[in-house]
């Protein structure tokens, strides 16, 4: 398997939105979700926001404010994750990394409760008022919050490519696992490119910003 499928659907255009998932400060080291590979795959996803920053839109998960909080299986959840509520954490630590932070604005930031940016909010609404019909997914992680914004765009029937080079997970295993998952058993709904090849094909600037 070329876990580099290549873009089957021709190159990207203005069209295209680059959407960076929950690249924060909480998962980039010091705290229990730590995601080790995290900073390798900064620089590429630098890359992406860099030349287009007016398309690019940085997920940031919002765990719960205090040990505990939440409905049904998300109390239990945070009962387990104590420390990584936001009275634990502070804020600072739901930020984005710096090195991408320096894109916002124009960049967007989003921010969301769950796993997945289409639950409970507005955001394919905003995506299909500004155009948009493509969604190029980087950040982490592969097998989890990446995994809920691909699975969600599929089905809002959104053109969705994956930058294999520009995700990270803390568990390799079943990091390579979901990427067979992307490029077989969602091959037909989801596109997966390198970023030098997805920066070659992803040219010009948009008319409007998202």
């Amino acid at each position: 398997m070329d876990k580099n499928g290549g873009l089957r659907r021709g190159p990207p255009g203005e069209s295209a939105v680059h959407v960076c998932v929950d690249m924060q400060r909480m998962f980039a080291g010091g705290t229990e979700w730590a995601v080790p590979w995290l900073p390798r795959v900064v620089p590429n996803i630098a890359a992406i926001a860099a030349a287009h920053p007016e398309r690019t839109i940085f997920t940031r998960f919002i765990p719960a404010q205090s040990p505990g909080q939440g409905f049904g299986m998300w109390k239990h959840y945070y009962e387990r994750w104590a420390s990584m509520t936001v009275d634990r954490l502070g804020r600072e630590m739901l930020e984005i990394v710096p090195e991408l932070a320096v894109f916002v604005p124009p960049a967007r930031v989003f921010d969301k409760p769950v796993y997945s940016p289409w639950t409970g909010t507005d955001l394919s609404e905003r995506l299909r008022g500004a155009g948009v019909d493509t969604v190029i997914v980087t950040g982490g992680e592969t097998d989890v919050c990446v995994l809920a914004t691909a699975l969600g765009a599929i089905d809002w029937g959104f053109r969705v490519i994956i930058v294999t080079d520009a995700l990270c997970s803390s568990a390799d295993e079943t990091h390579d696992a979901t990427m067979s998952l992307y490029a077989n058993r969602f091959g037909e709904q989801v596109e997966t490119v390198a970023t030098d090849e997805l920066l070659r094909q992803w040219r010009g600037s948009a008319r409007t910003a998202l």
